[in-house]
């Protein structure tokens, strides 16, 4: 989020590399989530800068695999201190390791901040920003309203928040402290889908129509400078459409996507691809940190860049693997690529090069990608 708060070299790229920090805490928010904080050492303190709406990447090893899992952080920038929220996601790995297992004093590998789920508005005077979050997709939202509010004596920030019931909603009191810290700047509004509220606009899950309602009633497009969306696939889906049909800009509307857990970690180091005597290869070549690297994949396996790099370099960025967060984002400088889904990467990016390398699939001999660009 481009505020006061955050310096300039907060919003450039750099390449996200992971550090051992301690829990310093762990704060029940439901029955099942949590806050999760974890202590910067003055060392590192320049490497977790970040913007409101950024996220982690969190790394340990569990039955002997690697495991990683990206998480938003929840609390606007502070030297010393990242926070984010856990929820347990029902038969998710890493979650219910985490609400299981996970100890102050424990250490985890947490990758530096990362994500494009931030403002791109020069100045917040007189900005009203608008947010529409289901469950654990308020995370980001806490840190965007917070910074925002602060930020500037005339910023304004509404949010609507869609969840089961007043018990599933994460960071209640927190929600209801900064209404309090800002009773003019801020409108919230909690939207149940299983539990009776007093307006009938607010109980209920939220349909097209609605939504369409609550937009107009609400949060009237034309007072609305920036928008924010984060939550399922189908949520999202629904608000942008909305907001498309009402004449909203698509540049003026930000989105991020959560999923719940694979069934399984993914592997961190992916086996062999071993290719029979006479098949097709396709070579692919990329360079990370300045160094070069080349891998031959089978045409038949149609497998992604990402995998195949990680065969020969284990540090190669990634987060999510599922098209989502943009932490595997490389340019491609030779070839030609086929991207399965991208829910990362903007129009803009596309057109100079950029993809997404969990979901990119080789259709030339030969592909070469630069992480570094």
């Amino acid at each position: 989020m481009a505020t006061a708060e955050a310096p300039a070299t907060s919003g450039s790229r750099r390449r996200a590399r992971f550090h051992e920090l301690e829990v310093a805490d762990i704060r029940p928010l439901t029955a099942d989530s949590v806050e999760v904080s974890f202590a910067v050492p003055a060392d590192l303190v320049a490497d977790y800068d970040y913007l409101p709406g950024q996220y982690v990447a969190l790394r340990t090893r569990i039955d002997e695999r690697e495991v990683r899992r990206s998480y938003s952080l929840c609390r606007p920038p502070s030297p010393g201190r990242i926070s984010v929220g856990i929820k347990r996601d029902r038969g998710g790995f890493f979650s219910v390791w985490a609400h299981e297992n996970l100890r102050v004093g424990d250490r985890l590998e947490v990758m530096s901040p990362e994500g494009r789920f931030t403002s791109r508005l020069p100045s917040l005077d007189d900005a009203h920003l608008a947010g529409i979050a289901a469950g654990s997709g308020i995370t980001p939202m806490m840190s965007l309203a917070a910074s925002v509010l602060s930020s500037s004596p005339t910023a304004r920030f509404t949010l609507v928040y869609t969840n089961r019931a007043t018990q599933d909603v994460m960071f209640l009191d927190d929600l209801a402290d900064l209404k309090d810290r800002y009773p003019g700047r801020l409108a919230l509004h909690h939207v149940l889908s299983r539990e009776q509220r007093g307006a009938p606009l607010l109980s209920g899950r939220i349909d097209a129509e609605k939504l369409g309602t609550i937009i107009d009633r609400l949060v009237p497009p034309a007072s609305v400078t920036e928008w924010f969306l984060c939550g399922p696939f189908d949520l999202v889906a629904l608000c942008r459409t909305a907001l498309s049909a009402r004449g909203v800009p698509d540049d003026d509307v930000r989105f991020e996507l959560f999923t719940g857990e694979a069934d399984g970690p993914r592997p961190a180091h992916p086996g062999p691809m071993a290719a029979d005597a006479g098949d097709a290869t396709v070579s692919i070549e990329f360079t990370l940190d300045g160094l070069s690297s080349t891998v031959e994949s089978p045409v038949g396996a149609n497998e992604a860049i990402l995998d195949a790099a990680l065969r020969v370099r284990g540090d190669v960025p990634f987060a999510c693997a599922g098209g989502v967060c943009g932490t595997c984002r490389a340019r491609v400088i030779e070839g030609e690529v086929r991207m399965t889904q991208n829910f990362a990467l903007e129009p803009d990016e596309i057109e100079r090069g950029y993809v997404l390398t969990c979901q990119s699939h080789p259709q030339t001999p030969r592909v070469v990608v630069d992480y570094d660009g």
